[in-house]
């Protein structure tokens, strides 16, 4: 699910595919693998764990000028050596690196393949078998490869050997990002332009339902009708930032796309080797020593906190109060006898934060910063970190960062209840799990998101977002989002409070966005969403499968109805992005603000 690479030249592809695989550790793995292709044919080398296992285990004397290699993250079948990419076919002619979910590869199954004995419990498997069962049918290796792709639903990246033809990669891509890199009697393939700038900095970049013919002289491009395409390279400037952008109009839309692998990483990194998720003991004994937790932040960290509240108080019943920072610097409440400070801040350089770390400190009380940025001023000055792992997030606008530290805060909560001996009826790793792929699906849905935001705030000059409970709470960062890089004005409230001074502001055509993601509050926040109508208002329900009704405008993927923060809010996300870009904003830079903010 997490990285390709491929080479086809004149060198030998071994470390140049070892290499690219391990500038794609990043994204987050639990197994990897490469093919070497020579004359002697396909020599599969794949291992669980980490690319230096990988590594350990590849046969140096193996010469190949022509390999792909992969790094995954299980979807379809547990994390294992044989669940590990590439995949081969039934005769062993054809083999596959793929990154994607398909959605109808059962279908496929048993519409195609009945008689074929898979080796694994991978989606992927499928495809490589398919392409060998259409080139048995007479088909030459493109037009199977080509047919192939025709009946996939679902997102993939691919490349693809034939054992019979070591001059060529096949590649195809559709939803998931690939490019093709092109050099000096070689060209590669990779997920990412910084996986393979160890030899060049020329790309092409690949469209949806496209197949390239890789080679090492030449590039071509065609439609799944057979089309032949012509693009132009681009170069991938060797600044960090830029490389991070690749392809990408926006790095905002790039972070958004981010959030399942940032998922998955979260996951690896706070997982032990019996694959329980584990925290530092020092600093479950803190929070165990508290009576009262005390969540400092500003902006959407501030927001994350408020959700993070829930997590604390539903999972391990620690009581817990959230606080602006700016606020609470100067005018701080009574506090309870033993109190610990949770500081949330995406970059750890918060100035009004790190204003009440200082004086928290002086008064003695244990600190904790959760943050995405090891070795920031808030991670040294307090007691205790706790990473995002979330990468660098360099739009403004912080998307990646905020389900990050959902993620990481909703693991903390967790640990601590499973410290005080509380037992749940749900497994976190498995539930994040299912976060992670339904944000994939969110994310590919991006036409229908630039739909509803040109549909319901291409003209507007105000918003309003309405929840109950911990919806409100998502709403609320809806709202910020939708004003910091689209400048409409927009505001996020309690659906309760409309009746209390609220809802005179609605006039006839003003949006609502409206969510309803809680089993609990769902007849209510319909309530007031009829409310809101019956006053001229233009709402747009977003509900939680189960929960669905004609009216809604667009229904989110089932996850556990603690855990919907994490979800819903990539779709006010992506109508914050369209809305933006469809009113000429600077994206990524809105005026007026700074990534981290470092003065009072």
């Amino acid at each position: 699910m997490c990285g390709i690479v491929g080479y086809i030249g004149n060198e030998d592809s071994k470390e140049i595919l070892l290499k690219g695989l391990e500038k794609l550790e990043y994204r987050g793995y639990d197994s990897a693998g490469i093919a070497l292709m020579n004359g002697e044919g396909v020599h599969i080398f794949k291992e669980k764990g980490r690319i230096a296992d990988l590594r350990g285990g590849v046969d140096g004397s193996v010469f190949a000028h022509t390999g792909i290699g992969h790094t995954r993250w299980a979807t379809h079948g547990v994390p294992s050596r044989l669940n590990a990419h590439p995949h081969k076919s039934t005769s062993g002619r054809f083999t596959l690196v793929h990154n994607g979910v398909i959605e109808n590869y059962d279908i496929l199954k048993r519409e195609y393949l009945q008689g074929v004995s898979f080796k694994s419990d991978t989606d992927t498997e499928v495809i490589v078998q398919l392409v060998e069962h259409f080139v048995q049918e007479d088909l030459s290796v493109e037009e199977a490869f080509r047919k192939t792709l025709q009946l996939l639903k679902g997102s993939y990246a691919l490349a693809l050997l034939d054992e019979e033809n070591s001059e060529t990669i096949y590649v195809a891509k559709n939803k998931s990002p690939l490019l093709v890199g092109l050099g000096q009697d070689f060209n590669v393939v990779a997920s990412d332009a910084m996986a393979m700038l160890q030899v060049t900095d020329q790309y092409v970049e690949l469209m949806d339902k496209e197949m390239v013919i890789v080679t090492k002289e030449s590039v071509t491009i065609q439609n799944l009708s057979g089309d032949e395409m012509e693009r132009a390279p681009f170069t991938a400037e060797l600044d960090a930032s830029d490389i991070e952008k690749g392809t990408y109009p926006h790095y905002m839309l790039k972070e958004i796309d981010e959030q399942p692998v940032v998922i998955r990483k979260i996951i690896q990194k706070y997982q032990n080797e019996h694959g329980e998720l584990t925290i530092d003991p020092a600093i479950l004994d803190a929070i165990n020593d508290a009576d009262r937790l005390y969540i400092i932040a500003a902006g959407t960290s501030y927001h994350a906190g408020l959700v993070g509240k829930q997590f604390f108080e539903k999972m391990a019943k620690i009581p817990v109060e959230v606080h602006v920072a700016s606020e609470f610097g100067y005018n701080m409440p009574l506090l309870s006898e033993k109190p610990l400070f949770i500081f949330i801040s995406q970059s750890g350089e918060t100035a009004d934060s790190r204003a009440v770390l200082v004086n928290v400190k002086e008064m003695g009380y244990p600190t904790l910063t959760v943050t995405n940025v090891p070795g920031s001023t808030l991670s040294r000055e307090a007691d205790f970190t706790l990473l995002l792992y979330a990468g660098p997030e360099i739009a403004v606008a912080s998307t990646k960062a905020y389900t990050a530290q959902l993620a990481v805060l909703a693991i903390l909560a967790e640990v601590t209840a499973s410290s005080r001996g509380m037992e749940f009826n749900f497994n976190l790793v498995h539930e994040l799990g299912i976060v992670a792929n339904a944000m994939v699906m969110l994310c590919n849905e991006k036409e229908e998101m630039e739909k509803i935001a040109y549909e319901f705030l291409t003209v507007t000059r105000n918003c309003f977002f309405i929840g109950r409970g911990i919806d409100f709470y998502v709403g609320l960062e809806g709202a910020l989002k939708l004003k910091e890089i689209s400048y409409i004005q927009a505001e996020g409230f309690a659906g309760g409070e409309l009746k209390h001074g609220t809802i005179a502001l609605i006039e006839e055509g003003t949006p609502v966005i409206a969510l309803a993601t809680q089993e609990s509050v769902n007849l209510s926040i319909r309530g007031n969403v009829k409310e809101v109508a019956a006053r001229g208002a233009y709402p747009c329900i977003i509900s939680m499968r189960g929960l669905e009704t004609d009216e809604d405008r667009f229904v989110l993927p089932s996850v556990h109805e603690l855990l919907t923060p994490l979800i819903s809010v990539v779709v006010l996300q992506l109508i914050a992005y369209y809305a933006a870009l469809h009113r000429d904003c600077d994206v990524d830079k809105p005026r007026n603000l700074a990534k981290s903010v470092t003065v009072e």
